[in-house]
């Protein structure tokens, strides 16, 4: 298989598929599966968790018992296998805040943000995906694109708008690394564009 280029943009370093692969989440068709599926939770920061523990009394009543529980147990989140901080889960892959509008898995947290109930919205690494992000040390970042099975129909959604991953993920991009790293990786791109 062949590497994807790996590009720098205002220091981080990002897989060029990121430009060149299209990706659309289709709810309609997947009904949020991303966030009951997995063997881990969610990538968080120290202070993402802070926010979550901020929002939780506002969420609690949104979430099952049995993620209730969890929570009560472990906390809103904990160390995988790799050591790094996560999510809580229930029954080793639904994530501890979502909940469901019919058929639909939705995450409690974003829920609870758009109504206007709470400051936090959601972490970052759920926001930005199917991009993940590399904590390499002293400071050096890389992001990847990231695939995954139950995702096929956001990449035939994708390819059907014509619309790049960072196209696709424009605001959390920005919400992560600001409107001026996103506008000159929007000018890498097209640059790659006229290149190809």
């Amino acid at each position: 298989m062949k590497v994807p280029p790996i590009l720098e943009i205002g220091g981080i370093l990002i897989s060029s598929e990121i430009i060149t692969e299209c990706f659309c989440c289709d709810y309609e068709k997947c009904k949020g599966i991303c966030c009951v599926e997995g063997s881990d939770g969610a990538p968080v920061t120290m202070d993402e968790i802070a926010g979550i523990e901020d929002a939780l009394d506002t969420v609690w009543p949104m979430l099952s018992a049995s993620a209730q529980s969890v929570i009560d147990k472990q906390g809103v989140a904990y160390s995988d296998k790799d050591g790094d901080l996560v999510t809580s889960i229930v029954r080793g892959k639904d994530c501890v805040f979502t909940c469901y509008d019919g058929d639909n898995c939705l995450c409690a947290l974003e829920k609870a943000y758009r109504e206007g109930k709470t400051q936090f919205c959601k972490p970052i690494s759920c926001a930005l995906y199917p991009i993940r992000e590399k904590n390499f040390g002293n400071g050096l970042i890389g992001l990847n694109y990231h695939r995954w099975s139950v995702c096929k129909d956001a990449v035939e959604k994708g390819k059907a708008l014509g619309l790049p991953v960072y196209q696709f993920l424009k605001e959390p991009l920005i919400r992560r690394f600001g409107e001026a790293w996103y506008q000159e990786l929007c000018e890498v791109a097209e640059q790659l564009k006229a290149n190809s």
